[in-house]
């Protein structure tokens, strides 16, 4: 789709997953612009997690279309996905009561975890519904969901693949594609963090660099329990995406995980 708006510029896609992605050129000026994004656009703007919202505008079409700075950068490899600065923009995120606040206001939905539960029953294969290990984890999963009281759920981002993460060339951190943001446990978030990008015998350490004062049993259990989560989830979607070495992958984490799992113990320093 080219659209050409009367002011002179001119919007042409520049590819990506989901087809709404664009850079807009007027002469010298150059702006990334998406299609049909979220209102909480704005406010992230605003808080500087993303880059600066330029404009927005309605078009013949019936869609909208928002512009932002555009910034020469690269997105995060996957070893800088483990420095702290994630962490610390993450948490600014997780503690903004104001992008809670507009999240919820523009339609924001809550997560919970019988949700994330129900989407990795829906439609699963007999094959990974029927796998010993797999069967045995979800049915834990089932029976300790994490106790967390829905008025302390934070904004989640709730898509934290290292590609989200854009490093400008003047060395600012910012956190793009929130069309997956949602009302959940912070905990959900950190879990994938840990699960793609820590080595599972860094955990212990990298929780208590960035969590040594908060770092509870009760908070341990709830980011344990979400990184089995996330790996039950990943393993149906690499599944049905016929990735299947990545999907064993995924297998052996979640049996590294759980092997010494006694009872119901969801503690992750086993």
């Amino acid at each position: 789709m080219d659209f050409r708006l009367d002011d002179g510029w001119q919007i042409r896609p520049i590819g990506g997953n989901t087809g709404m992605a664009y850079v807009g050129t007027k002469e010298q000026e150059k702006l990334f612009i998406k299609r049909n994004t979220s209102p909480f656009l704005a406010a992230l703007s605003l808080e500087e997690i993303t880059p600066r919202l330029v404009w927005t505008r309605h078009i013949s079409t019936g869609d909208t279309l928002t512009a932002q700075e555009w910034l020469n950068g690269r997105c995060l490899t996957r070893e800088e996905m483990k420095d702290r600065r994630v962490v610390e923009l993450l948490t600014r995120v997780h503690r903004s009561n104001v992008l809670k606040k507009m999240l919820w206001q523009v339609g924001g939905r809550y997560v919970f975890p019988e949700d994330l539960l129900a989407s990795y029953f829906r439609g699963l294969s007999s094959s990974l519904r029927q796998h010993p290990l797999l069967k045995n984890v979800a049915n834990r999963l089932r029976s300790n969901q994490p106790k967390f009281d829905h008025r302390d759920y934070s904004v989640c981002h709730g898509d934290l693949n290292h590609k989200n993460w854009l490093l400008s060339d003047s060395n600012r951190l910012y956190l793009v594609d929130w069309e997956s943001a949602a009302l959940a446990d912070p905990a959900m978030d950190l879990s994938v963090l840990m699960c793609q990008y820590v080595p599972r015998k860094d955990w212990k350490e990298w929780l208590t660099a960035n969590f040594d004062k908060n770092l509870t049993d009760t908070f341990q259990q709830r980011i344990a329990w979400y990184c089995r989560l996330n790996l039950l989830l990943s393993v149906k979607n690499q599944c049905e995406r016929g990735h299947f070495i990545e999907m064993n992958q995924d297998i052996l984490k979640l049996a590294d995980i759980s092997k010494n799992q006694g009872g119901y113990d969801f503690t992750l320093f086993v």
